[in-house]
């Protein structure tokens, strides 16, 4: 499977400002084009590694997670990449080969590996190859719950799970679920969603969840509140909660994005 990059770099200042990155009360969008060599970060204990941060807690907004794409030269990587103990994490490769290693050994993750690493427990990932690897790392601080354990880490892939088709449409909308729905250690889920050309969300979605939505492949007229926007590969939707959302697969080919959403929990009360 190929899955989209940042393209990084810099606009010639020949080429028109026509950008359509669009931040409202409701939604953010990010498109690829915004995804440039200025706009990323540097964290500390990592070494060749750059970050575009595209999802952070914002007070008012979506407040629940933060996601990077990070982009790691050859020989980078950290032995401490997470510096808050009290932080799960969720790794996703879209380029190049990393080697991470965890509670569960020392994993060679490819295009599409997947990873799901529990809060408390170190971890460290590196580049090994001679060419640079790209990952999403979605960050959430982990909620205890009474008479339930934080979940084990585990690794597997895009590959290896085979997608649950949704109810009632003919196979067009699929999910890859990483973790069991019904599994209420997790409190937040990161799954593949794939449509293929046609297929649709056919009502407007307004739920408590909070979603990041990153465009891996394919094209999809998506409903953000109350605007339809264009989107396709590398592009960014950050939705807070209770913001409607649709979409209508367009394209020849299927339309498939990375999905985090907090889930399996109380809200928590003001008092």
């Amino acid at each position: 499977m190929s899955y989209a990059l940042p393209p990084g770099g810099l606009p010639s200042q020949s080429d028109p400002l026509t950008g359509t990155a669009i931040f409202t009360e409701a939604y953010a969008f990010l498109p690829a084009g915004v995804m440039r060599d200025i706009v990323t970060s540097f964290l500390p204990g990592w070494t060749g590694m750059r970050a575009w941060v595209v999802a952070r807690p914002l007070s008012g907004f979506a407040e629940t997670f933060s996601q990077y794409i990070c982009e790691v030269a050859a020989g980078g990587g950290s032995d401490t990449p997470e510096s808050n103990p009290e932080a799960e994490a969720v790794l996703f490769v879209v380029g190049g080969t990393l080697e991470l290693r965890c509670a569960t050994g020392t994993h060679v993750m490819e295009e599409g590996g997947y990873a799901y690493l529990p809060p408390g427990q170190g971890w460290t990932l590196h580049n090994r190859g001679a060419a640079p690897a790209t990952f999403h790392w979605i960050r959430k601080r982990y909620e205890p719950a009474p008479g339930l354990s934080a979940p084990e880490a585990f690794v597997t892939s895009d590959q290896e799970v085979a997608p649950t088709p949704m109810p009632d449409c003919d196979g067009v909308w699929a999910t890859t679920r990483f973790a069991a729905p019904d599994d209420l250690r997790h409190d937040m889920h990161v799954n593949i969603v794939t449509f293929q050309p046609g297929g649709l969300i056919p009502f407007e979605e307004t739920h408590v969840m909070e979603h990041g939505l990153y465009v891996l492949e394919g094209t999809a007229e998506y409903l953000l509140n109350r605007d339809w926007v264009s989107v396709g590969p590398g592009d960014f939707m950050w939705l807070r909660a209770f913001c409607p959302q649709a979409c209508r697969a367009t394209g020849d080919g299927p339309f498939r994005y990375l999905l985090y959403k907090d889930v399996n929990r109380h809200a928590k009360l003001p008092w």
